[in-house]
């Protein structure tokens, strides 16, 4: 939330440890989005209606310049979930460090709902009709949907018969958002923007985000303070990755980088051929079957990140590209199966099918390294996939970075900038 020239970060924190369980609204304080001051919890349990949790939810500034902030609460041991409010205690108070949760909440039930699947209502947004309107994460079964509620004075809220969407299969919608993107800049708009050249988007993971030239696919990136952060830099240029190379970028703090890649190869004719019985198949599983050591024709390449010095332990983030029956289809995969030495971890796969025309037979790569988690983002951002892993071996000065080819077909590191991070004021 940014309010009177100061950003907000709300977020699900556990005092106690780095596990889930005793969850607070924690809040910091940032002028710059890069540094924050960490101020006292927001919110935590301390009502009948918020008891045994407090959970996601999001803020929204009302006429007058007020801030209200909506999170769910759980009510009793069964996991019943309810949509509470809280005020600022002084709306004078820059940091707004004291928040206060009337008696009146909660303010929406879990009427004609999955009461345990009910939850992180989003920012509220103002209609032409004199309504406001926010939507909350649900699931029916195995059906996964965005309630959507309306009032006219933030208070009384109504459900809508139908949802705004839902998809089967994809279970319980968490944090979902809504919100305008404008098809003429990528400038960020008010959420209440109705009207204009824009379209709405309904996703689950806020980023600085606008719409593609095609106005059908969401494209994401790191907001530009990042660059503020960068250091010392290394270039690399014109270097060829045969099947089985993979040459280490040296001299920059590997365990916290910023890298910018642009790959190229010289013929789309050794691409794999896309089996017909994967069209069903989600880009994460096919990650499965086609990892980095998997050899290809184009591909595997990309970047070997958080890498120890022999490789017991490295986190891959690598393009694939397949020929179907009438295209090619490029899968980007982050795979965190080798991340870490450490036995039961949860080592998933992450993975995307990234839509680009090959026509320059190019692909760019940027990956943000942060010790325990590596965010890349495919092809300008029409990609972007986050993982978070523990490595045992490949931490601090032990860490490698390592550009990788382990297809047939040569690959060329076109340009190459990477640079050590340094570190922001946190919590």
């Amino acid at each position: 939330m940014y309010y009177n020239g100061i950003y907000h970060f709300f977020y699900q924190y556990n005092p106690k440890g780095a596990v889930w369980g005793n969850i607070v609204w924690a809040h910091s304080v940032s002028t710059d989005l890069i540094n924050w001051k960490p101020l006292p919890p927001a919110i935590y349990p301390s009502k009948p209606f918020d008891q045994y949790g407090t959970w996601s939810g999001s803020a929204t500034i009302l006429p007058g310049n007020k801030p209200i902030i909506l999170y769910t609460g759980i009510i009793d041991k069964n996991n019943t979930q309810v949509q509470n409010y809280a005020i600022p205690a002084n709306y004078s108070d820059p940091y707004l460090q004291k928040w206060i949760k009337p008696n009146n909440n909660p303010l929406v039930f879990p009427v004609g709902v999955n009461k345990t699947a009910f939850r992180d209502p989003t920012t509220a947004w103002f209609g032409k009709d004199g309504h406001w309107r926010i939507l909350v994460g649900g699931r029916r079964k195995h059906r996964g949907m965005a309630h959507l509620y309306r009032s006219r004075d933030f208070m009384k809220w109504t459900k809508a018969q139908h949802p705004l969407h839902s998809s089967a299969m994809t279970g319980m919608w968490e944090c979902p958002d809504f919100y305008p993107v404008s098809l003429d800049s990528e400038n960020g708009l008010e959420v209440s923007v109705i009207e204009g050249n824009i379209k709405h988007v309904l996703k689950t993971i806020p980023r600085k985000v606008w719409l593609d030239k095609s106005e059908k696919q969401l494209v994401q990136w790191p907001v530009e303070e990042l660059e503020t952060l960068r250091r010392r830099k290394v270039h690399l240029s014109n270097q060829k990755l045969n099947l089985g190379d993979h040459v280490e970028i040296k001299e920059i703090t590997a365990a916290q980088a910023d890298v910018e890649v642009t790959f190229s190869f010289p013929s789309l004719d050794k691409a794999e051929a896309f089996d017909p019985s994967w069209v069903n198949m989600d880009a994460q599983e096919l990650c499965k079957h086609k990892g980095s050591t998997v050899q290809g024709g184009v591909g595997p390449f990309g970047l070997l990140t958080l890498a120890s010095q022999h490789l017991e332990e490295y986190t891959p983030v690598f393009f694939r590209v397949f020929k179907a029956k009438d295209n090619h289809v490029v899968l980007m995969c982050s795979d965190a199966t080798s991340s870490s030495l450490k036995k039961k971890l949860y080592k998933p796969s992450f993975a995307g099918f990234v839509n680009v025309d090959l026509a320059e037979n190019e692909l760019s790569l940027r990956s943000l390294i942060d010790n325990s988690v590596v965010e890349s983002f495919g092809a300008g951002g029409k990609t972007c996939i986050t993982s978070r892993v523990y490595p045992t071996l490949a931490v601090f000065k032990d860490a490698h970075l390592y550009v990788f080819n382990n297809g047939t077909e040569t690959v060329t590191v076109e340009n190459l900038d990477a640079w050590s991070m340094n570190y922001p004021l946190m919590n």
